[in-house]
């Protein structure tokens, strides 16, 4: 399947500790074409709550949001988030609703209680010398921790996606998806996530925009294996020439340019190009009950 959106917004997100993160950079391209366009952040950069206020109340009708972070944890490997947990969730909806509960106090969308919550901590790698004694589990298909059947795909795509049970590294994104899945529960009734979801109509209560997990490294990738640049984009000049290579024009822009809001720009763009493509929507080992427990990074295969 594939439908018609009037806009894409890419979101580079942030699990970092504090109310306001250089981190989260948002950018929009419109359906009707034109360069990508980042969204002015308020002076001292985003906190998560704006951007869940943003995606709440004042989101443009018939919206595709792309948000880089895990939108689940790992499940299909063990049949369980948490395996020996009586609490464990059994399905992706009910982990964020958990994720919240514990984590009530937490300003800011933060997820702190619940990475020292006395059972839920076991199962993460806090640090190299803080192992959690559920960080790895006989069933795991890797040294490296637990992965959804989403980033296995994404590793057969040759990318590097890190365990959402990993929290440390800067490749990390435990942190971010934890504070994401916040933000999900908190979103319910106002914007469908895909693919726990459907696809609404365009003339649906929510005005047809629907959220879907990116992985900001797979738009990189696929325009550096077209144009044969760089997948880390230093200048803006880097920039487009990966946008040329996804068929987006240009920004008008000089210079050197950050990580976050380059990765935000280029998958605005690359969200607009492939939200046509009928094989992103239909990724051939997504199941029913993946996309339940699991969900999966759209784009991957």
């Amino acid at each position: 399947m594939t439908r018609e959106f009037d806009h894409f917004l890419a979101i580079d997100w942030s699990g970092a500790k504090g109310e306001r993160h250089k981190g989260i950079a948002l950018a929009i391209a419109e359906g009707i074409g034109g360069a990508p366009v980042l969204v002015e952040p308020p002076p001292r950069g985003w906190s998560r709550t704006e951007v869940l206020g943003l995606l709440r109340d004042d989101l443009p009708a018939n919206t595709l949001v792309g948000v880089d972070l895990g939108i689940s944890l790992p499940f299909n490997d063990c049949g369980a988030f948490f395996p020996g947990w009586e609490q464990s969730p059994s399905h992706a909806k009910k982990l964020w609703a958990l994720i919240d509960e514990i984590c009530a106090d937490d300003p800011h969308l933060g997820a702190h209680s619940f990475l020292e919550h006395p059972i839920a901590s076991r199962y993460f790698r806090h640090s190299k010398a803080h192992e959690g004694e559920h960080f790895h589990l006989p069933d795991a298909i890797t040294k490296e921790g637990r992965f959804r059947e989403a980033e296995i795909a994404q590793r057969r795509q040759k990318c590097r996606p890190v365990s959402n049970f990993n929290l440390v590294g800067a490749a990390q994104v435990g942190k971010s998806s934890l504070t994401g899945m916040r933000m999900l529960h908190q979103l319910r009734g106002s914007l469908p996530v895909w693919p726990m979801d459907p696809v609404p109509d365009r003339r649906s209560v929510t005005g047809g925009s629907l959220l879907v997990e990116i992985y900001t490294g797979l738009a990189s990738k696929e325009a550096a294996a077209m144009s044969g640049s760089r997948t880390k984009m230093l200048t803006y000049g880097d920039l487009n020439v990966a946008l040329e290579a996804i068929g987006s024009p240009p920004v008008r822009e000089y210079g050197e340019v950050d990580d976050h809001s380059s990765d935000a720009l280029l998958t605005a763009a690359w969200l607009r190009k492939a939200a046509s493509e009928p094989k992103r929507w239909n990724p051939r080992f997504l199941t029913a009950e993946i996309a339940w427990t699991e969900g999966w990074t759209f784009g991957g295969f």
